[in-house]
């Protein structure tokens, strides 16, 4: 069996090489799309592993020579071009896969030989290649996973959960699915099921009769009648109603649908894309999300990285959002390199939403085309005493900690003690408050023996009377 590699980079196709060669293949290298052509005439290969960027042009745009002329020949792409223009148009190849690098050689040198143990893979080719102007953006390592996770969506009606943060773009992978799959043509429709009130949620998803209820003066078209031909977009999925979620788990085993108030069921044509940016198993376990529509809701999950950890997204994010203030009125601004680092060194804790609105407000309030570090640096949150203060989580815990070592300074052999007691006093005084100063409860909701509890407030000098006196 011998593999056909396409690889301008000496060093890479080496590294392949050796990767192909241990899995019992035999590997002819070439570096461009004419050497390519000429090899397939001559040789008989049992796949073909090519780079996008050769010497003599894209080898993604060549390969439907490959395809038309050698339909059984297996394909795996390599790209150091990681956008989802990339992927989706690599996807659209019929490739049987589509490496981002970096990427795991043993993993590759696995994928070709499945590929090659593989029955004739049907090589649906969707329509054009898509184009620029795609809604997400990103090359980290992060992001290629949920780009691959999209290409491998495109072309079923799969059920997909989009997991992750507010503002790290969920909508924006809902749109993506349905903008460059079999679906385009049909509507997109997106439902905030936590915006609409429990008592209506079931007429807004499958509408309802004439008088079917007080104020039903005329027959409703519910979303999932709208979103028929398309795709329907229920975000918050974690905030829906339980009587909300058994109608929903019903319609997704039956395919069909009853108005409220409604006798006749109404078949479905049309793809579920769900989203939440809460973690759905407490929530069943509590018995307040029903496990087995959690199962029917995820079986493709797409997982959105916070933007934390994807630092090296943020330029192309900045410069992205530069370009969409310009393209909506808004004055056109470049960042310069230094700019761009420094937003890379912030944290981001409303994720991409958060990024975009602060570029949309350095835009507006720069008075230089070009932005510098002099520029950005005023308008970045502050991250003072106060700001630390009121910060929720693990991370405002941990500056606050920093902060106090910096400033009190306790002496060597005591800092846990010292810190313990600056801990321990101001929360057993709230929780001392809210019991009324009563030391049984206060030890309950503490999850500690009372004698410890009354122990340490003696230790603290704090007399749970005064608590006690304030209720």
């Amino acid at each position: 069996m011998t593999v056909l590699l396409v690889e301008d980079d000496a060093s890479i196709a080496l590294v392949i090489t050796a990767a192909l060669e241990a899995e019992g293949f035999a590997v002819v290298r070439c570096e461009t799309i004419a050497e390519r052509d000429a090899l397939l005439l001559e040789g008989d290969f049992s796949a073909l592993v090519t780079d996008v960027m050769l010497p003599d042009g894209d080898g993604i745009e060549t390969l439907a020579y490959v395809s038309r002329n050698y339909p059984e020949l297996p394909v795996v792409i390599l790209s150091a071009q990681n956008t989802l223009d990339t992927a989706v148009r690599a996807t659209d190849t019929g490739a049987f896969e589509y490496f981002p690098k970096p990427f795991d050689i043993d993993e590759l040198a696995r994928t070709v030989r499945q590929a090659v143990g593989a029955s004739k893979t049907t090589r649906d080719r969707g329509g054009e290649p898509a184009g620029d102007g795609l809604p997400l953006v990103g090359r980290s390592a992060a992001m290629q996973a949920v780009f691959r996770m999209i290409t491998r969506v495109l072309r079923n009606d799969l059920t997909v959960l989009i997991l992750g943060e507010s503002g790290t773009g969920k909508e924006l992978v809902a749109e993506a699915v349905h903008q460059l799959g079999h679906r385009q043509s049909g509507p997109f429709i997106a439902v905030n099921t936590a915006a609409i009130p429990a008592e209506l949620i079931e007429s807004e998803l499958f509408g309802h009769e004439k008088g079917a209820f007080t104020g039903a003066v005329a027959r409703h078209i519910g979303k999932f009648e709208q979103a028929g031909g398309g795709t329907l977009f229920l975000d918050e999925i974690g905030d829906m109603p339980m009587q909300a979620q058994t109608r929903l788990l019903r319609a997704l085993q039956s395919g069909a649908i009853r108005r409220v108030g409604g006798r006749d069921e109404v078949r479905l044509d049309v793809r579920i894309i769900a989203a939440t940016n809460k973690d759905l198993q407490p929530l069943i376990a509590a018995g307040q999300f029903r496990e087995d529509l959690y199962y029917r809701l995820n079986v493709v999950p797409i997982s959105m990285p916070p933007l934390r950890d994807r630092p090296d997204d943020i330029e192309a994010l900045a410069r992205h959002f530069l370009q969409l203030a310009a393209g909506e009125g808004l004055p056109q601004r470049q960042l310069t390199p230094a700019a761009a680092a420094l937003l890379s060194q912030q944290t981001w804790r409303g994720n991409v939403r958060e990024l975009r609105n602060f570029i949309y407000r350095l835009v507006l309030l720069a008075r230089e085309d070009v932005i510098d570090i002099d520029t950005v640096a005023p308008l970045l949150p502050k991250d003072d005493a106060s700001t630390a203060d009121e910060e929720a989580g693990r991370d405002g815990l941990e500056r606050a900690v920093v902060r106090w070592l910096s400033e009190v300074r306790p002496g060597a052999g005591s800092i846990y003690e010292t810190a313990l007691a600056a801990f321990e006093r101001p929360l057993f005084s709230q929780v001392l408050h809210e019991t009324g100063g009563n030391q049984l409860r206060a030890a309950q909701a503490l999850g500690i023996n009372r004698n410890t509890l009354r122990k340490r407030l003696a230790d603290l000098n704090l007399d749970p009377d005064t608590f006690a006196r304030r209720v």
